[in-house]
């Protein structure tokens, strides 16, 4: 059985992404937008923020009252998206009920939206073209990248269904010629899929919720899910007996987590590329129109 060592990986991209951030005339910039005092999203957000600075990124962090109006939210973004010095905005996850998720998401200026959930591109990745796409799902591509794990031609089945993971995963596998079966809390004997698959992806939240009798020999097992259980970290697998039969599996901690805030700092360095390169688009076009 062989570790996926996410925490590896990233501390080697992140020496490439410096090289190619430094070669960028201007400071990239972050903008996070929280709503409340959420315990769990104030330590994201610490973490976005230590290695946003430690690659140089400014760093906005706005904290709304947990009974903000949606309007001011709303307005704050589109001051965001009309501010040249942002790059990447992202709104830290769960909003209060009061607040209509999907509106918020998808009034950040889709090149700027660092978190890929707004429909623009949402839409772009179904279609296998060029977009800003979730961090998580990224982050699980380059793993299995990175250790030559084949993704063409193979049958993966991904657990859960989620828009933040889920769904972008199933899609950016399927671009890559997966076949891939989707499981969720509604499908009938799942371990029929997990039993033929060769990489199966969990994220539903379940603490050891894929057991080793789910799972046959040679599979490649990527873990998503993250569970306080007694002040431990668990994942969705039951580890100590699935990593007995897979060949390949990601630990928790140190898979898949650490490789999510490093897609974040990713996106924000592609994020500024697509918006310089629609910029020089436009100053074409102005160009072209003049001139006739």
């Amino acid at each position: 059985m062989v570790e996926l060592k996410g925490k590896d990986l990233r501390d080697k991209l992140l020496i490439s992404l410096k090289e190619q951030v430094k070669s960028v005339p201007t400071q990239l910039g972050l903008a996070v937008i929280q709503v409340g005092n959420d315990e769990a999203s104030k330590v994201y957000v610490r973490q976005k923020e230590k290695l946003a600075l430690e690659m140089g990124y400014k760093f906005v962090h706005h904290v709304f009252d947990e009974n903000v109006a949606q309007s001011e939210v709303i307005s704050y973004i589109e001051e965001l998206n009309n501010d040249d010095t942002i790059d990447g905005i992202l709104v830290q996850m769960p909003l209060p009920k009061h607040l209509d998720t999907t509106l918020i998401q998808n009034t950040i200026d889709s090149n700027k939206d660092v978190d890929g959930l707004t429909f623009v591109n949402a839409g772009r990745l179904v279609q296998n073209m060029p977009s800003l796409v979730p961090c998580t799902p990224k982050g699980i591509i380059d793993i299995l990248d990175d250790y030559n794990i084949p993704i063409e031609g193979k049958k993966v089945v991904v657990i859960g269904r989620s828009i933040l993971v889920g769904k972008p995963i199933a899609n950016m596998l399927t671009n890559r010629n997966a076949s891939v079966a989707v499981c969720h809390s509604k499908s009938d004997d799942i371990s029929f899929y997990t039993k033929n698959a060769d990489i199966i992806v969990v994220a539903v939240g379940k603490a050891k919720y894929l057991t080793s009798d789910m799972v046959s020999p040679n599979t490649t097992i990527i873990d998503v899910g993250i569970n306080r259980i007694d002040g431990k970290l668990i994942g969705d697998v039951d580890y100590e007996e699935v990593s007995k039969v897979a060949s390949y599996i990601t630990p928790v901690p140190g898979g898949v987590g650490p490789m999510t805030v490093y897609e974040l700092m990713h996106n924000v360095y592609v994020a500024h590329q697509l918006r310089m390169k629609e910029k020089k688009l436009n100053n074409t076009k102005k160009l072209e129109l003049t001139k006739n």
